[in-house]
């Protein structure tokens, strides 16, 4: 079974994004921040220099789930949110931003946003995997 730590990485000049699959909800926070990096229609379907690096990263931040990450070709990397913020929303799910340290199947992960299942019916926990009611109608 797949521990769903699975990245895949689109590699630009200035910057590298990674998606997860398995974490992505489609809040589309990428899809509508920057239409021409993130277009689902196209192969590869992220771009990662079709725009400013540092306007890509605010737009990678926006990604509630955390399935997309970003590194910069300098080394930079996303800053967590200070104090770390759990808040639940309508459905359930547990939406978390700040420093984390995640316990997963594949062992301890560091992470600065993620949407934790709040149902217990998720097959990728602690992360929310559309498995449950929490993940049904949400678009975390």
């Amino acid at each position: 079974m797949s521990s769903g730590t699975e990245k895949k990485a689109y590699v630009g000049r200035s910057i590298t994004v990674t998606f997860e699959a398995r974490r992505c909800l489609h809040a589309a926070e990428c899809v509508h921040g920057l239409p021409e990096v993130f277009d689902p229609g196209e192969r590869p379907w992220i771009r990662p220099d079709g725009a400013e690096a540092e306007r890509l990263a605010e737009v990678v931040r926006r990604c509630p789930s955390g399935a997309l990450q970003y590194e910069l070709v300098d080394g930079g990397a996303e800053i967590p949110d200070r104090p770390t913020r759990i808040t639940r929303n309508t459905v359930g799910q547990l939406i978390a931003r700040g420093e984390l340290s995640m316990d997963t199947a594949a062992g301890p992960r560091a992470e600065t946003r993620a949407v934790l299942c709040g149902c217990g019916q998720s097959r990728l926990q602690p992360y929310c995997d559309h498995a449950g009611p929490c993940g049904q109608t949400a678009s975390g």
